[in-house]
């Protein structure tokens, strides 16, 4: 009995870690084998990722993943990866990256411990806050103002789950509108059929210059919340989040993330302290 207990627990010891390594992911030989990588963005989120007049991929944090893949691309051998990029929305590109059918992220998505539940994130990529758009002729002005009223938000999103929280904290009795994307946002804003949209602030500002009129919408001053964005990597597959952090350390060091912010945000001044401190906390050192 003793003998077969000994067995047993050897081939547990010896099975278990073989287990495991199956059940990661092995991102850069799936990468390396098909000569190809997926990724998912969104495609309403100027000025970080959104979809050009001839259907192709454009923004800050798209411009960082060009470098990024480019980066794979020499650390797999496959000079000149052939890139799918797939455009959809939160929820969707969170279970694309956590199933396998993406291997990369590129938006502005932030890192929350909800979420590395099912997926990790490369090093931050940029800073922003949860704000408010209305109409300029509104009479909200704060936070407080929308009691009776309706707010829209994107559905599946940090700021969704933020915003009830603080309706509920300042008893603030107001209607949460759950919406497919900033698009559907605006439109409702626009006609009336919402008071407010909640958003990342600077992404509230790119849909505002998109639309018809921009001077119809203001932002309101009062943050709603703090969003860290980094880029959905698959759940433990140090490797090649590893390569991605590289590449990102690389942009941050050479200079070239200024040529990026200044192309995709430089109307709105130079990098606050608080980025500027988060592009050199995140450069990992060899």
């Amino acid at each position: 009995m003793k003998r077969l207990l000994s067995v047993l627990l050897v081939a547990a010891s010896v099975c278990a870690p073989a287990a495991f390594a199956q059940s990661a992911p092995n991102t850069l030989a799936k990468i390396k084998a098909a000569g190809s990588i997926t990724v998912a963005f969104s495609g309403d989120s100027l000025p970080f990722s959104y979809v050009e007049t001839d259907n192709q991929p454009a923004g800050y944090s798209i411009d960082l993943c060009k470098r990024i893949i480019a980066a794979i691309g020499r650390a797999v051998g496959v000079a000149d990866l052939k890139v799918n990029w797939v455009v959809d929305t939160v929820p969707n590109r969170i279970a694309m990256v956590a199933g396998g059918k993406a291997d990369l992220e590129c938006a502005n998505t932030t890192a929350s411990q909800t979420r590395m539940k099912e997926v990790d994130f490369s090093s931050l990529i940029f800073v922003d806050g949860g704000g408010f758009l209305v109409r300029a002729d509104s009479t909200v002005n704060g936070f407080a103002d929308f009691a009776g009223k309706s707010i829209a938000v994107t559905s599946g999103t940090t700021t969704e789950r933020r915003l009830n929280g603080m309706l509920k904290d300042r008893l603030i009795n107001a209607k949460v509108v759950a919406v497919k994307d900033g698009v559907e946002g605006v439109a409702m804003l626009e006609s009336g059929a919402v008071q407010g949209f909640a958003s990342d602030k600077i992404k509230l500002i790119g849909l505002a210059a998109q639309a018809k009129d921009p001077k119809v919408f203001a932002l309101l001053a009062e943050d709603l919340s703090f969003e860290p964005y980094a880029f959905m990597v698959p759940r433990n597959d140090s490797a090649f989040r590893l390569e991605v952090n590289k590449a990102l350390t690389q942009i941050y060091l050479s200079g070239d993330i200024d040529q990026i912010f200044l192309k995709w945000l430089g109307k709105l001044g130079r990098p606050s302290g608080l980025l500027a401190a988060m592009y050199v906390l995140n450069s990992i050192p060899e």
